[in-house]
């Protein structure tokens, strides 16, 4: 078993900055890569940055150049630096770890934190 903390959310102005901590703890030897998803109010969850353990990253479209994911390997925690942060960046962030263990895949998620952009 992975659990994931978040931290980090919060309401912003557009323009402004925002960074996420996710922690994890647990069966974390068996975690191949970990990542931010986010959920809008009608909308599914999407895939926002996820990075491996050999620190490879990956960026949705609409966040790349403004958004930087990164890993702590010595506190078990992924991060997500959110800059020039937009109105269509609110949505619920949730952290993603993808295990591997005893020939299966499972994902693990966090609670979800509120990222507000707005005036």
């Amino acid at each position: 078993q992975v659990q994931l903390v978040e931290s980090g959310g919060g309401l912003v102005q557009p323009g402004g900055s925002l960074r996420l901590s996710c922690a994890a703890s647990g069966s974390i030897f068996s975690i191949n890569a970990m990542g931010w998803y986010r959920q809008a109010p009608g909308k599914q969850r999407e895939l926002v940055a996820d990075i491996t353990m050999s620190g490879t990253t990956n960026y949705a479209d609409s966040v790349k150049g403004r958004f930087t994911i990164s890993r702590d390997g010595a506190k078990n925690t992924v991060y997500l630096q959110m800059n020039k942060l937009k109105p269509e960046d609110t949505a619920v962030y949730y952290c993603n770890a993808e295990s591997y263990t005893l020939g299966a895949y499972k994902d693990y998620w966090g609670q979800g934190t509120q990222v507000t952009v707005s005036s």
